[in-house]
Protein backbone atom coordinates (compact mmCIF):
# COMPACT_ATOMS: atom_id res chain seq x y z
CA UNK A 1 0.00 0.00 0.00
CA UNK A 2 2.87 2.37 0.80
CA UNK A 3 4.43 1.79 -2.64
CA UNK A 4 1.16 2.52 -4.43
CA UNK A 5 0.65 5.81 -2.58
CA UNK A 6 4.18 6.90 -3.33
CA UNK A 7 3.74 6.30 -7.05
CA UNK A 8 0.47 8.20 -7.09
CA UNK A 9 2.09 11.13 -5.33
CA UNK A 10 4.86 11.28 -7.90
CA UNK A 11 2.52 11.17 -10.92
CA UNK A 12 1.72 14.91 -11.20
CA UNK A 13 5.41 15.76 -10.97
CA UNK A 14 6.34 13.33 -13.70
CA UNK A 15 3.73 14.72 -16.14
CA UNK A 16 4.00 18.41 -15.31
CA UNK A 17 4.69 20.65 -18.30
CA UNK A 18 6.81 22.94 -16.14
CA UNK A 19 9.15 20.17 -14.94
CA UNK A 20 12.48 20.40 -16.76
CA UNK A 21 13.93 17.28 -15.12
CA UNK A 22 13.04 15.08 -18.07
CA UNK A 23 14.81 16.49 -21.14
CA UNK A 24 12.67 14.54 -23.61
CA UNK A 25 9.36 15.72 -22.14
CA UNK A 26 7.42 17.63 -24.83
CA UNK A 27 6.10 21.07 -23.95
CA UNK A 28 2.43 20.91 -22.98
CA UNK A 29 0.07 22.40 -25.58
CA UNK A 30 -1.63 25.66 -24.75
CA UNK A 31 -3.94 27.90 -26.70
CA UNK A 32 -7.66 28.27 -27.36
CA UNK A 33 -10.48 25.93 -28.22
CA UNK A 34 -13.07 27.94 -30.18
CA UNK A 35 -16.77 27.30 -30.64
CA UNK A 36 -18.64 29.41 -33.22
CA UNK A 37 -22.28 30.37 -32.70
CA UNK A 38 -24.73 32.33 -34.84
CA UNK A 39 -27.75 33.07 -32.67
CA UNK A 40 -27.83 36.83 -33.28
CA UNK A 41 -31.10 36.47 -35.17
CA UNK A 42 -34.77 37.02 -34.45
CA UNK A 43 -35.22 33.43 -33.28
CA UNK A 44 -32.28 33.61 -30.84
CA UNK A 45 -31.36 30.12 -32.08
CA UNK A 46 -27.95 28.88 -33.19
CA UNK A 47 -27.98 28.59 -36.99
CA UNK A 48 -24.21 28.46 -37.51
CA UNK A 49 -24.24 24.82 -38.62
CA UNK A 50 -26.87 25.40 -41.32
CA UNK A 51 -25.86 28.83 -42.61
CA UNK A 52 -22.06 29.17 -42.44
CA UNK A 53 -20.31 27.14 -45.12
CA UNK A 54 -16.74 28.45 -44.77
CA UNK A 55 -14.84 30.11 -41.96
CA UNK A 56 -11.80 32.39 -41.74
CA UNK A 57 -10.15 33.43 -38.48
CA UNK A 58 -7.56 36.19 -38.09
CA UNK A 59 -5.47 36.40 -34.92
CA UNK A 60 -3.80 39.57 -33.61
CA UNK A 61 -1.60 40.12 -30.58
CA UNK A 62 -2.20 42.68 -27.84
CA UNK A 63 -0.50 45.35 -29.96
CA UNK A 64 -2.77 44.70 -32.93
CA UNK A 65 -0.12 42.94 -34.99
CA UNK A 66 -1.14 40.04 -37.23
CA UNK A 67 -0.13 36.65 -35.80
CA UNK A 68 -1.72 34.04 -38.07
CA UNK A 69 -4.93 32.99 -39.77
CA UNK A 70 -6.95 29.82 -40.02
CA UNK A 71 -9.45 28.73 -42.66
CA UNK A 72 -12.01 25.93 -42.69
CA UNK A 73 -14.04 25.12 -45.81
CA UNK A 74 -15.15 21.53 -45.24
CA UNK A 75 -18.45 20.14 -44.00
CA UNK A 76 -17.13 19.85 -40.44
CA UNK A 77 -18.73 23.27 -39.95
CA UNK A 78 -22.13 21.56 -40.07
CA UNK A 79 -21.29 19.58 -36.95
CA UNK A 80 -22.56 21.06 -33.68
CA UNK A 81 -19.48 19.63 -31.97
CA UNK A 82 -17.00 21.40 -34.27
CA UNK A 83 -14.26 23.31 -32.47
CA UNK A 84 -11.25 25.16 -33.88
CA UNK A 85 -8.19 24.40 -31.73
CA UNK A 86 -5.25 26.79 -32.01
CA UNK A 87 -1.86 26.60 -30.29
CA UNK A 88 -0.71 29.99 -29.02
CA UNK A 89 1.97 31.28 -26.62
CA UNK A 90 0.83 32.91 -23.41
CA UNK A 91 -0.59 36.37 -23.96
CA UNK A 92 -3.62 38.39 -24.93
CA UNK A 93 -5.10 38.18 -28.41
CA UNK A 94 -7.89 39.68 -30.49
CA UNK A 95 -9.72 37.34 -32.86
CA UNK A 96 -11.74 38.34 -35.94
CA UNK A 97 -13.84 35.69 -37.69
CA UNK A 98 -15.63 35.80 -41.03
CA UNK A 99 -18.10 33.28 -42.34
CA UNK A 100 -18.52 33.19 -46.10
CA UNK A 101 -15.30 35.04 -46.94
CA UNK A 102 -13.24 32.01 -48.00
CA UNK A 103 -16.00 30.31 -50.00
CA UNK A 104 -15.64 29.88 -53.73
CA UNK A 105 -18.85 31.89 -54.26
CA UNK A 106 -17.93 34.66 -51.83
CA UNK A 107 -19.34 38.12 -52.49
CA UNK A 108 -16.74 39.91 -50.34
CA UNK A 109 -12.94 40.24 -50.35
CA UNK A 110 -10.15 41.57 -48.16
CA UNK A 111 -8.98 44.95 -49.40
CA UNK A 112 -5.31 44.06 -48.78
CA UNK A 113 -3.54 40.74 -48.09
CA UNK A 114 -3.63 40.04 -44.39
CA UNK A 115 -0.07 38.78 -43.87
CA UNK A 116 2.15 41.21 -41.94
CA UNK A 117 -0.60 43.76 -41.47
CA UNK A 118 -2.28 45.19 -38.39
CA UNK A 119 -5.78 44.91 -36.99
CA UNK A 120 -6.62 48.51 -37.92
CA UNK A 121 -5.90 47.77 -41.59
CA UNK A 122 -8.32 44.84 -41.74
CA UNK A 123 -11.11 45.83 -44.10
CA UNK A 124 -13.58 43.83 -46.16
CA UNK A 125 -15.30 45.09 -49.30
CA UNK A 126 -18.27 43.99 -51.35
CA UNK A 127 -17.44 42.72 -54.82
CA UNK A 128 -19.40 44.85 -57.29
CA UNK A 129 -19.40 45.95 -60.90
CA UNK A 130 -18.94 49.70 -61.16
CA UNK A 131 -20.83 50.24 -57.89
CA UNK A 132 -23.82 48.28 -59.08
CA UNK A 133 -24.88 44.87 -57.83
CA UNK A 134 -27.67 42.76 -59.31
CA UNK A 135 -26.94 39.36 -57.84
CA UNK A 136 -27.77 37.36 -54.79
CA UNK A 137 -24.96 37.95 -52.33
CA UNK A 138 -23.27 35.00 -50.70
CA UNK A 139 -23.92 35.44 -46.98
CA UNK A 140 -21.21 37.12 -44.93
CA UNK A 141 -20.91 36.64 -41.16
CA UNK A 142 -18.71 38.51 -38.67
CA UNK A 143 -17.53 37.85 -35.13
CA UNK A 144 -14.77 39.10 -32.85
CA UNK A 145 -13.45 38.22 -29.41
CA UNK A 146 -10.62 39.03 -26.98
CA UNK A 147 -8.97 35.96 -25.48
CA UNK A 148 -6.21 35.28 -22.97
CA UNK A 149 -3.82 32.33 -23.08
CA UNK A 150 -2.21 31.55 -19.73
CA UNK A 151 -0.91 28.38 -18.11
CA UNK A 152 -1.10 24.95 -19.66
CA UNK A 153 -3.69 23.30 -21.89
CA UNK A 154 -6.48 24.99 -23.88
CA UNK A 155 -9.03 27.53 -22.77
CA UNK A 156 -12.57 27.31 -24.17
CA UNK A 157 -14.11 30.37 -25.81
CA UNK A 158 -17.21 31.06 -27.89
CA UNK A 159 -17.16 33.40 -30.89
CA UNK A 160 -20.62 34.88 -31.51
CA UNK A 161 -21.33 35.74 -35.14
CA UNK A 162 -23.74 38.12 -36.83
CA UNK A 163 -24.96 38.26 -40.44
CA UNK A 164 -23.95 41.17 -42.66
CA UNK A 165 -26.14 40.42 -45.68
CA UNK A 166 -29.83 41.06 -46.29
CA UNK A 167 -32.49 39.89 -48.71
CA UNK A 168 -35.32 42.35 -49.39
CA UNK A 169 -38.43 41.21 -51.25
CA UNK A 170 -40.61 43.90 -52.81
CA UNK A 171 -44.21 43.15 -53.84
CA UNK A 172 -46.43 45.47 -55.88
CA UNK A 173 -50.18 44.80 -55.82
CA UNK A 174 -53.14 46.73 -57.23
CA UNK A 175 -55.93 47.40 -54.77
CA UNK A 176 -58.54 46.37 -57.34
CA UNK A 177 -56.82 43.03 -57.86
CA UNK A 178 -55.79 43.65 -61.46
CA UNK A 179 -52.55 42.19 -62.76
CA UNK A 180 -49.27 43.99 -62.07
CA UNK A 181 -46.24 43.29 -64.25
CA UNK A 182 -42.69 43.52 -62.93
CA UNK A 183 -41.61 44.73 -66.38
CA UNK A 184 -43.47 47.99 -65.79
CA UNK A 185 -41.12 49.02 -62.97
CA UNK A 186 -37.43 49.47 -62.16
CA UNK A 187 -36.63 48.75 -58.53
CA UNK A 188 -33.37 49.70 -56.80
CA UNK A 189 -31.82 50.40 -53.41
CA UNK A 190 -29.08 53.03 -53.13
CA UNK A 191 -26.68 52.92 -50.19
CA UNK A 192 -23.07 53.49 -49.17
CA UNK A 193 -22.32 50.18 -47.43
CA UNK A 194 -19.74 48.34 -49.52
CA UNK A 195 -16.83 48.56 -47.03
CA UNK A 196 -16.64 47.07 -43.52
CA UNK A 197 -14.02 47.83 -40.88
CA UNK A 198 -12.24 45.45 -38.50
CA UNK A 199 -15.03 46.10 -35.99
CA UNK A 200 -17.71 45.51 -38.67
CA UNK A 201 -18.72 49.16 -38.91
CA UNK A 202 -19.62 50.61 -42.29
CA UNK A 203 -16.83 52.75 -43.76
CA UNK A 204 -17.77 55.59 -46.13
CA UNK A 205 -16.90 54.93 -49.75
CA UNK A 206 -19.45 55.85 -52.43
CA UNK A 207 -23.03 55.03 -53.29
CA UNK A 208 -23.82 51.64 -54.76
CA UNK A 209 -27.04 50.76 -56.58
CA UNK A 210 -28.56 47.38 -55.81
CA UNK A 211 -30.90 45.91 -58.42
CA UNK A 212 -33.04 42.76 -58.25
CA UNK A 213 -31.31 39.40 -58.51
CA UNK A 214 -34.70 37.90 -59.35
CA UNK A 215 -38.10 39.31 -60.31
CA UNK A 216 -41.36 38.22 -61.87
CA UNK A 217 -45.04 37.72 -61.18
CA UNK A 218 -46.84 35.60 -58.61
CA UNK A 219 -50.41 34.76 -57.64
CA UNK A 220 -51.21 36.28 -54.23
CA UNK A 221 -54.69 34.77 -53.97
CA UNK A 222 -58.11 35.21 -55.51
CA UNK A 223 -60.83 37.83 -55.40
CA UNK A 224 -64.32 38.31 -56.73
CA UNK A 225 -64.46 40.75 -59.63
CA UNK A 226 -67.29 43.11 -60.56
CA UNK A 227 -68.97 40.34 -62.56
CA UNK A 228 -69.06 38.07 -59.52
CA UNK A 229 -66.35 35.80 -60.92
CA UNK A 230 -63.33 34.55 -59.02
CA UNK A 231 -60.03 35.77 -60.46
CA UNK A 232 -56.37 35.42 -59.52
CA UNK A 233 -54.64 38.38 -57.92
CA UNK A 234 -51.37 38.64 -59.83
CA UNK A 235 -48.66 40.75 -58.24
CA UNK A 236 -45.19 41.82 -59.30
CA UNK A 237 -42.23 40.98 -57.11
CA UNK A 238 -38.49 41.58 -56.99
CA UNK A 239 -35.78 40.51 -54.56
CA UNK A 240 -32.65 42.53 -53.84
CA UNK A 241 -29.58 41.46 -51.88
CA UNK A 242 -27.58 44.06 -49.94
CA UNK A 243 -24.66 44.42 -47.58
CA UNK A 244 -25.16 45.38 -43.93
CA UNK A 245 -27.91 47.89 -43.20
CA UNK A 246 -26.33 50.56 -41.03
CA UNK A 247 -28.50 52.90 -39.00
CA UNK A 248 -26.11 55.80 -39.57
CA UNK A 249 -26.65 55.62 -43.34
CA UNK A 250 -29.58 56.87 -45.40
CA UNK A 251 -30.31 54.21 -48.03
CA UNK A 252 -33.30 54.80 -50.28
CA UNK A 253 -35.66 52.38 -51.95
CA UNK A 254 -36.73 53.69 -55.35
CA UNK A 255 -39.39 52.18 -57.62
CA UNK A 256 -39.78 53.87 -60.99
CA UNK A 257 -42.61 53.60 -63.48
CA UNK A 258 -40.89 52.64 -66.73
CA UNK A 259 -43.58 54.27 -68.89
CA UNK A 260 -43.58 57.69 -67.24
CA UNK A 261 -40.15 57.73 -65.58
CA UNK A 262 -41.82 58.93 -62.39
CA UNK A 263 -41.02 57.60 -58.93
CA UNK A 264 -43.78 55.35 -57.67
CA UNK A 265 -41.88 54.88 -54.40
CA UNK A 266 -38.89 56.86 -53.12
CA UNK A 267 -38.50 56.31 -49.39
CA UNK A 268 -35.81 56.16 -46.68
CA UNK A 269 -35.46 52.40 -46.42
CA UNK A 270 -34.22 52.09 -42.84
CA UNK A 271 -36.88 54.39 -41.41
CA UNK A 272 -39.56 52.25 -42.98
CA UNK A 273 -38.03 48.97 -41.85
CA UNK A 274 -37.83 50.32 -38.31
CA UNK A 275 -41.59 50.98 -38.35
CA UNK A 276 -41.94 47.25 -37.73
CA UNK A 277 -39.59 47.39 -34.75
CA UNK A 278 -41.56 50.16 -33.09
CA UNK A 279 -44.61 47.92 -32.86
CA UNK A 280 -43.06 44.57 -31.98
CA UNK A 281 -39.56 45.03 -30.54
CA UNK A 282 -39.61 48.36 -28.77
CA UNK A 283 -37.16 47.05 -26.15
CA UNK A 284 -34.54 46.27 -28.81
CA UNK A 285 -32.07 48.83 -30.12
CA UNK A 286 -32.51 49.92 -33.72
CA UNK A 287 -29.15 48.63 -34.94
CA UNK A 288 -29.62 45.32 -33.16
CA UNK A 289 -32.99 44.95 -34.87
CA UNK A 290 -31.47 45.68 -38.29
CA UNK A 291 -28.69 43.16 -37.64
CA UNK A 292 -30.84 40.36 -36.26
CA UNK A 293 -33.40 40.52 -39.08
CA UNK A 294 -32.03 39.72 -42.52
CA UNK A 295 -35.09 38.62 -44.55
CA UNK A 296 -37.38 41.53 -45.29
CA UNK A 297 -40.59 41.76 -47.32
CA UNK A 298 -42.40 44.96 -48.22
CA UNK A 299 -45.81 45.08 -49.96
CA UNK A 300 -46.86 48.30 -51.68
CA UNK A 301 -50.46 48.75 -52.84
CA UNK A 302 -51.05 50.63 -56.10
CA UNK A 303 -54.07 52.44 -57.47
CA UNK A 304 -55.31 52.17 -61.06
CA UNK A 305 -52.67 54.67 -62.19
CA UNK A 306 -49.86 52.51 -60.73
CA UNK A 307 -49.28 55.07 -57.99
CA UNK A 308 -48.57 53.99 -54.43
CA UNK A 309 -51.51 54.33 -52.04
CA UNK A 310 -49.60 55.98 -49.18
CA UNK A 311 -51.80 55.03 -46.28
CA UNK A 312 -50.25 51.74 -45.23
CA UNK A 313 -47.54 49.26 -46.08
CA UNK A 314 -47.04 45.60 -45.20
CA UNK A 315 -43.60 44.80 -43.76
CA UNK A 316 -42.80 41.17 -42.97
CA UNK A 317 -46.54 40.36 -43.06
CA UNK A 318 -47.43 43.10 -40.56
CA UNK A 319 -49.63 45.99 -41.68
CA UNK A 320 -48.11 49.34 -40.72
CA UNK A 321 -50.44 52.33 -40.80
CA UNK A 322 -48.82 55.49 -42.09
CA UNK A 323 -49.99 58.73 -40.50
CA UNK A 324 -47.13 60.82 -41.89
CA UNK A 325 -46.90 60.08 -45.58
CA UNK A 326 -43.84 62.34 -45.91
CA UNK A 327 -41.62 60.23 -43.64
Amino acid sequence: MVAVLAAATMLPTMTSCDDNFFEDLEECPRGVNLRFVYDYNMLYANAFMSQVDCLTLYIYDSEGNFVESRTETTDVLADENYRMTIDLPEGNYHLVAYGGLACEKTSFSLITPQTRTTLSSLQVKLNHSGYTSARRLHDLFFGSLDVTVVGDMYRDYTVHMMKDTNNIRIVLQQLNGKEVSDKDFTISIMDDNTMLSCSNNILPDRTISYFPWTQGQAVAGTMTNYEGMEQDVIVAYAELSTSRLWGGNKPRLVIKNNDTGDDVVNIPLIQYLLLLKSELYSEMGSQEFLDREYNWSMVFFLDTKHEWVRTHIVINDWVVRLNDVNI
